[in-house]
């Protein structure tokens, strides 16, 4: 099995723990890691690292994301979503659209966002989620996030709830449930998330993703899964996201060894650095004419 990024369109009531799990037994390798987690109610992209790529995980985690999701006005919750219990009706029937509008445009662009309470974040060296369930108070501070689209898709009205269908792209640590939150109290009925579908991260799409079986309910699927097709190549990866230098044979070799080497280009801070062949030989800072590795992959992967 070679290494590269898995794209995985998770789906709904599986955790991100599950999923690598799963892809660990699938492509038989214990070196599998993620680029940021989706809740189980949650589908959609995830990013998978896979032997020396998991080295590329750090320059994925603070990527922006795309998502679609469902926020239902009229209802709150004590999760902020739809796995947690309503803590708090009260009727949404004369929330406008325009109200509804007004409420999305004030909380776009650069905000301040306190994330859920049953969130990951740690309180004193515990997840916040832990001190939640053990009926602890849990004080979250304040973060500064952005929004770049948030985007109303439908509005569905019932006898006392809306559900309005939204498109948001977001800074990485952004809380999709928070926002339903806020809305929420910001029309003054209440809000929280009943569906959540991760699109994009970055320059990688969901239409792209894969679904993996599960070796232990679907042994056949398992077994018939290829895993070195499904897996997109380091040097694809890190050409989508950074500047790329084609480096001849000498040079690679000298970069992978450690030495800086001469180059005939303009300064970048994080450089693609590809052999002859278009293997990622590096992530490369460039500064007066010298590459400085700052992310080397295993020399067996980088020289023929």
């Amino acid at each position: 099995m070679t290494s590269g990024l898995l794209l995985v369109d998770k789906p709904r009531g599986v955790t991100s723990h599950d999923v690598v799990a799963r892809a660990r037994r699938l492509l038989g390798t214990r070196k599998v890691g993620h680029a940021g987690t989706l809740d189980p109610m949650a589908t959609g992209l995830l990013l998978l690292g896979v032997d020396s790529s998991t080295r590329l995980l750090t320059y994925l985690v603070g990527l922006d994301k795309e998502y679609t999701a469902t926020i239902r006005l009229g209802e709150a919750t004590d999760t902020d979503d739809a796995e947690g219990d309503i803590v708090e009706t009260q009727s949404a029937s004369e929330v406008t659209d325009a109200a509804i509008a007004t409420g999305v445009a004030r909380l776009t662009g650069p905000i301040e966002q306190v994330p859920s309470t049953f969130s990951a974040i740690k309180v004193d060296g515990r997840r916040a989620y832990d001190r939640a369930r053990a009926g602890e108070e849990v004080d979250l501070k304040a973060r500064p996030v952005v929004i770049r689209a948030f985007d109303v898709l439908d509005v569905r009205r019932d006898a006392a709830t809306v559900d309005v269908d939204v498109r948001v792209v977001c800074s990485s640590g952004t809380y999709i449930r928070a926002l339903a939150r806020d809305l929420g109290r910001d029309l003054g009925a209440g809000g929280h998330l009943t569906a959540l579908r991760r699109t994009e991260v970055g320059p990688f799409s969901v239409a792209d993703g894969v679904t993996l079986p599960d070796p232990r309910s679907d042994p056949d699927a398992a077994a018939a899964f290829d895993g070195d097709a499904a897996l997109l190549d380091p040097a694809d990866v890190a050409s989508r996201l950074f500047p790329v230098l084609r480096l001849d044979l000498d040079a690679a070799r000298d970069l992978v060894h450690g030495k800086r080497v001469e180059v005939d280009a303009p300064d970048a801070d994080i450089v693609a650095a590809l052999t002859p062949d278009g293997r990622l030989a590096a992530l490369v800072e460039l500064r007066r004419g010298r590459a400085r590795v700052l992310l080397g992959l295993p020399t067996q992967e980088v020289l023929p």
